[in-house]
């Protein structure tokens, strides 16, 4: 390409964007600004894609781990051919746009993953970089070799998950991740001076990565640094380029004043007469396209080839490619995997789980350093280590947060049904990952053991109870929590058949006993979420449990029934998704009784289903340090104490 038309289609996405955020009065146009040189760059000269084709599994990803530079990406993807008109880019941050105010994949042409919570991208990015390794290990690197780029910021770098998953990227060798870090010492208080003064080439040289230090502003330099980074083998590049946010503003350049609002009118104005560009907002001269179109049309050849070798590749490699799909007799074949007997869940789900890895290739995952605990090592499955990449085990270290998000990215590339596992307690580490993951509406799994306060001696540190509550909270996460090995089969099952969204399964540390059901159940009746698991004539009372408290509450029916009183028992192994059942089937399952909820957990949630006249039974403190049956006995969680409450409410 020449000169001219790089510095045209540099100048074309710097003030694309000022005019977007302009016209929206909304938005972050410095980094967009101080960027654009980079990006071009990268969409014109690095990355491998056709823009006709967003979803080839061989295009190389970009990340926008900064997405709050947003207008950045939209610019590029504008000038780059995707299907994003200037029209969209007019509708910046608007109501049904193209163009939300952060990146959203799905819902944008060439988005590759959703980001704004700083550092969430990077470790997004890592997540990528591993499943472009690992499948190619798996199919051939002549159909699977792409790369990830990575664009962050200095709020990225100083939030902790991105720390998590670099270290893990840099202890893999993930030689096909280059970050480039946009160094500009601004934050929206001002200087980094204010707080964040250490030299992060030395962290990321510490954590096994190839570093560099370049002027931003320098594109020989910034290519020659890339060109450098491509080329090195067994670690991930990570270049520091030094940029002035909000380049060519006359007094907001280098300022923090550049950072999240509009330049203003004058300001731009003062730019573009600067840079030479027309006054005329979203100009778009004709040269500024063509560095992206020369450059795509060598990445078309690449990809009519990679076409031709998919056509010729063997039935199973293009179900690899094609991504996971369990088989229709999924529930029969995992209900064969647990027979009934008394044991943790923990342990049922592993057995359970063991086989669903046998009937789906594409499951993989690991936990954060918890595996023995969680019990979710996949035999024969092989570790996944540096150079390593066949394996199926991921070790995570004890880094759930970097989990959550890497684990995000391993769905994202469309290939993996990954899971990852951990004390329910420690959930609260990834939780913002997982958000993500139910926003971007991501398959991931969780397994989160150790799901009450019988986890015992620990105390409350490790005693959960807000958790299960909180994570329903959550729009679009559905969390199972079952009772026994029928419920643990239809956990997984469940688990791995809803493609909409990420899953949370439950599991007991404590041995439960199989549960007795009626000869009418069928296991399908426990995938729609909740079920009458005992009943009685003209029950005046139905008393809904989950996971470890349903083999209370046929406790309490037992002992209540010699009494008189008629309780139905309903077990909840996943409220949400029996909140999505019609009406009618709904009031089937609850009967027209006095509804009592019994949970080992926060009461607050189950206060809406109960009514005003229902009764909440749970545990609305934090637990203590003793036996778990001690602590059960002492909180309220037996029979007797349930027995005793509801005689109380009578």
């Amino acid at each position: 390409m020449s000169d001219t038309a790089f510095e045209q289609a540099v100048k074309a996405v710097r003030f694309l964007s000022a005019d977007a955020i302009e016209q929206a009065k909304s938005g972050h146009p410095g980094a967009p600004m101080a960027l654009a040189a980079i990006g071009v760059d990268l969409y014109s000269r690095y990355l491998r894609y056709v823009p006709e084709d967003p979803s080839w599994p061989n295009r190389d990803r970009f990340v926008l781990s900064c997405g709050h530079a947003s207008m950045l990406l939209y610019s590029l993807l504008h000038l780059a051919g995707y299907a994003l008109s200037l029209e969209d880019l007019q509708q910046f941050r608007q109501w049904g746009s193209k163009t939300p105010g952060h990146p959203e994949v799905g819902h944008t042409p060439g988005v590759e993953t959703t980001t704004g919570p700083l550092g969430q991208g990077l470790g997004n990015a890592v997540g990528l970089a591993l499943a472009s390794k690992l499948m190619g290990a798996r199919v051939g690197p002549e159909l699977i070799d792409y790369r990830v780029y990575a664009l962050c910021s200095d709020g990225d770098l100083m939030e902790g998950v991105a720390s998590e998953a670099a270290s893990l990227a840099g202890h893999l060798g993930l030689d096909n991740l280059v970050v480039v870090y946009d160094d500009n010492s601004i934050t929206i208080d001002g200087s980094t001076a204010l707080s964040f003064t250490e030299d992060v080439c030395a962290r990321f040289a510490s954590y096994g990565w190839s570093v560099e230090r370049v002027d931003g502003h320098d594109p020989e330099a910034f290519r020659a640094a890339m060109d450098r980074a491509l080329a090195v083998q067994g670690r991930p590049s990570f270049i520091a380029a030094r940029t002035r946010i909000g380049l060519g503003a006359p007094t907001k350049e280098n300022s923090p004043k550049a950072h999240g609002a509009p330049l203003g009118a004058q300001e731009l104005e003062g730019a573009k007469r600067a840079a030479g560009w027309p006054l005329t907002p979203f100009y778009v001269p004709e040269e500024a396209r063509a560095p992206f179109t020369g450059w795509q049309a060598e990445q078309r050849a690449r990809y009519e080839q990679w076409q031709a070798r998919f056509a010729a590749a063997t039935p199973e490699v293009r179900a690899w490619l094609a991504g996971p799909a369990a088989p229709a007799d999924l529930l029969e074949q995992l209900l064969a995997a647990a027979p009934p007997a008394k044991d943790a869940t923990r342990s049922l789900a592993a057995k359970v789980e063991q086989r669903a890895a046998a009937l789906l290739p594409a499951l993989i995952g690991g936990s954060a350093d918890l595996a023995e605990s969680c019990k979710t090592t996949l035999q024969g499955g092989g570790d996944v280590a540096a150079g390593q990449w066949a394996g199926r085990n991921l070790h995570f270290g004890i880094r759930e947060h970097g989990m959550g998000a890497i684990l995000n990215g391993l769905a994202l590339s469309g290939f993996f049904l990954p899971f990852g596992s951990t004390f329910l307690i420690f959930s609260d580490y990834l939780r913002p990952a997982l958000r993500l993951a139910a926003l971007m509406k991501q398959q991931v799994v969780y397994v989160f053991t150790h799901d009450s306060v019988y986890v015992g001696e620990d105390g409350p540190t490790h005693q959960p109870i807000e958790q299960l509550a909180s994570l329903r909270l959550i729009p679009n996460v559905d969390v199972v929590r079952p009772a026994d090995a029928v419920e643990c089969a239809v956990a997984w099952t469940y688990a791995l058949q809803r493609r909409e969204g990420p899953t949370a399964l439950a599991l007991s540390r404590q041995n439960l006993p199989p549960i007795e059901r009626p000869a009418s159940f069928q296991p399908a009746d426990a995938l729609a979420g909740a079920y009458v698991v005992a009943d009685a004539e003209d029950a005046t009372h139905t008393l809904i449990a989950s996971g470890s408290e349903v083999h209370v509450a046929l406790q309490v029916q037992r002992l209540l029934a010699a009494e008189g009183w008629r309780l139905r028992v309903v077990s909840a192994p996943c409220w949400s998704a029996f909140e999505r059942l019609p009406r009618e089937r709904q009031a089937a399952v609850l009967g027209s009784g006095r509804l009592v909820s019994l949970e080992a957990g926060v009461t607050s949630a189950w206060r809406g289903v109960v009514g005003r006249d229902g009764l909440c039974l749970g545990i609305d403190r934090f637990g203590a340090s003793a036996p778990g049956e001690r602590v059960a006995q002492e909180l309220g969680l037996t029979a007797e104490a349930v027995a005793r409450a509801l005689r109380a409410s009578r």
